[in-house]
């Protein structure tokens, strides 16, 4: 009987400080020995976003307690362990210094292999930790850096489908919440006050709903909120309104470009059995959770999310990634960098700046 891989995982592309042990089990999916992360909303709160340098601090000096206790709490020491993986990007670099540099002291120290984890990688695996997946899957990655629709046809090859050609969607949430002045996190700030309000208030423009594929456009429907949360006047009903037609809209605009990507995949793949896997942090929405169930009933495949609490930035995730590239020999020396962009699909072309042609 061979032995069941079990990774530590360290992650702080952001700010989030995490560390998670990891051990694959004989169904294929993970036993989560331990998965703690430390959060510093209330750092970063009275500026409405992270600083990145006070995020970079705050990992600096949480960092080893906070490894020690994912150690402690799984019962493993660090001989025990068969690798250690190590988010090495895209984020911010002085973020992702921290946890990489301490990463490949541990995996020095104690003779470990080194897995340097792309983040969006992680959201992309991190279903897997809790179902088993089946490659090729189609996935929509939400999050506050990136939006994109990739196939995912194996650990290592992504195809990316389309992208956000401006803002993300988890930034388009935060700034909406800084807007409508909700708090931090926006998100599910967001989220929350929408219950409050009504949808169908304001008419919000849905940027290139019928044209470029699946790609993906939120800078005009965040320049419209704008403009209505200026005629607010602190009215709180309006504010709620504001929210729940911003949601409602996003939600829109994913069920028609998801429908696209759907097509696209089938076509490219020739599948029609196939899962949906929606990942990142905005993927905790219950409204979007919602949204494209409906349309996975509609168009009859299988859609999967992560569950709740690996939605967001976690060690786990990276882990689960570091196990499933060790398993294919993807290992990476101790001379590797962190990346501030890092795509998983390295010939896709940029889909940002002016004079994009779509």
């Amino acid at each position: 009987m061979t032995k069941n891989i079990t990774f530590l995982g360290i992650e702080t592309s952001c700010d989030e400080t995490a560390a998670a042990v990891i051990r694959e089990n004989d169904e294929g999916t993970a036993d989560i020995l331990s998965n703690v992360v430390s959060s510093q909303i209330e750092e970063h709160k009275k500026f409405g976003g992270v600083v990145p340098e006070l995020a970079a601090r705050a990992h600096l000096e949480n960092i080893e307690y906070i490894i020690d206790t994912a150690l402690k709490q799984s019962g493993t020491a660090i001989n025990e362990i068969d690798g250690v993986a190590t988010t090495a990007g895209p984020g911010l670099i002085v973020c992702l210094t921290v946890g990489l540099n301490i990463g490949k002291s541990i995996a020095a120290f104690s003779n470990k292999p080194l897995i340097g984890v792309n983040h969006l990688e992680g959201h992309a695996l991190s279903p897997g930790l809790n179902e088993k997946i089946k490659f090729p899957y189609l996935l929509l990655l939400i999050s506050g850096g990136h939006s994109q629709y990739l196939i995912v046809k194996d650990v290592n090859e992504y195809e990316q489908l389309g992208t956000t050609i401006d803002d993300a969607l988890g930034e388009a949430f935060d700034k909406t919440a800084k807007m409508l002045d909700l708090g931090y996190p926006g998100g599910p700030n967001v989220e929350k006050f929408s219950k409050e309000g009504d949808e169908n208030f304001y008419k919000l423009p849905e940027p290139i709903i019928n044209k470029a594929g699946c790609n993906l456009s939120f800078a005009g429907l965040k320049t419209a909120v704008l403009r209505e949360s200026k005629k607010i006047n602190g009215d709180v009903k309006l504010k709620y309104n504001l929210a729940a037609s911003f949601q409602k809209t996003i939600n829109k605009i994913l069920y028609k470009k998801t429908k696209i990507a759907v097509e696209m995949f089938k076509k490219k793949t020739k599948k029609e059995n196939f899962q949906l896997i929606v990942a990142g942090g905005v993927a905790a929405n219950k409204t979007i959770r919602e949204n494209l169930t409906q349309l996975s009933n509609e168009m009859n495949f299988e859609i999967i999310y992560p569950d709740l609490k690996f939605c967001g930035d976690n060690a786990s995730m990276i882990a689960w990634a570091g196990i499933q590239r060790f398993k294919k020999d993807l290992i990476d020396d101790l001379n590797i960098t962190a990346k501030s962009r890092w795509p998983l699909d390295k010939k896709a072309p940029y889909m940002k700046g002016p004079g994009l042609k779509l």
